[in-house]
């Protein structure tokens, strides 16, 4: 057994070994939550990873996804989610599903929920009401829309619907941190994350 096997209250960590970077000191750290955490919060990862980068702010930000049930702990996003994203210019293909811990939420500065269900399940097991911000996705970026809808049970075009639905909320919601301050948001971490 890895080290890295040894420590499953550190998804960052595991997540770093797998090539993503590990976060940046004072980067305003992001989790986007679905169920599962094999289509819409990877889809919603890869996309607001790659605005970011497009932006110049990859090293403000740092970007992560877990699902609030670990039925797909380990596996890779679904394949109709990693073939839409790519078609877009998304890299989807190097992220695992794993569960929201513990250790998440006092982690994250955002834990955004990519529906009603999730936003509950994230409210319930938070344990301070004030850190990390929970929201949904789409109302944190000043969408219209309540919800990202789940495209796992439906055809492929729905696929592409949570695309342009995640586009659209991850500009809004990137809008937002700049609006906000990026600095300021991460400088109000209580020590120890």
């Amino acid at each position: 057994m890895s080290l890295l096997d040894r420590l499953p209250s550190l998804p960052f960590l595991r997540r770093a070994a797998a090539g993503m970077q590990p976060p940046a000191p004072g980067a305003v750290h992001v989790l986007m939550v679905c169920t599962g955490n094999i289509c819409r919060s990877p889809t919603a990862q890869g996309v607001l990873q790659t605005k970011l980068r497009q932006r110049g702010l990859g090293g403000a930000v740092w970007v992560d996804s877990a699902g609030t049930h670990g039925y797909h702990t380990a596996e890779p996003p679904d394949p109709r989610a990693i073939r839409h994203a790519a078609a877009r210019g998304y890299d989807l293909s190097n992220l695992k599903a794993r569960p929201v811990v513990t250790k998440d939420f006092a982690r994250f500065h955002w834990m955004l929920a990519m529906d009603e269900g999730n936003l509950a399940w994230l409210q319930r097991k938070s344990p301070s009401p004030q850190m990390p911000r929970i929201e949904l996705l789409p109302v944190a970026a000043g969408l219209p829309e309540r919800e990202v809808p789940d495209p796992y049970y439906g055809p492929d075009a729905g696929f592409d619907h949570v695309l342009d639905l995640l586009e659209r909320a991850c500009e809004g919601f990137l809008s937002r941190l700049v609006s906000e301050g990026l600095g300021r948001a991460a400088a109000s971490v209580p020590s120890g994350r």
